[in-house]
């Protein structure tokens, strides 16, 4: 229980950040969320929503294993790791923030999902 309920706050933060980089990268908003510069923003716009893309896959994978139950424990848990990794490669080259924001909620999902709660 506990642990379906942690995939679905990691799913809902990767539609937030889908949000953030396919919808509000060139707004205030993504400016404050990813410490942007108007014009880093402007230009690298394109980029972002295509990164933005493939964290909404992950959303949806998590999703695709909430919505299969029991059967889609292989499926939460290949997607949580794999945003768990992409959080730790982000923290090592972009920002250590990614750590918490990413990282951090895949493996307590992880955890609890293992640990059956």
């Amino acid at each position: 229980m506990i642990g379906n309920i942690l995939v679905g706050l990691v799913a809902l933060i990767h539609l937030y950040i889908v949000y953030l980089e396919m919808v509000a990268w060139d707004t205030p908003r993504g400016h404050r969320a990813f410490n942007l510069k108007p014009d880093f923003a402007s230009a690298s716009k394109v980029l972002a929503s295509n990164q933005g893309l493939y964290n909404g896959f992950l959303a949806a994978g998590l999703i695709w294993g909430l919505y299969l139950g029991a059967a889609g424990f292989q499926i939460k848990v290949f997607f949580l790791l794999c945003i768990a990794v992409a959080g730790l490669y982000g923290a090592a080259t972009a920002s250590r923030k990614i750590l918490y924001i990413q990282t951090v909620p895949a493996v307590l999902g992880l955890a609890a999902l293992w640990l059956g709660w």
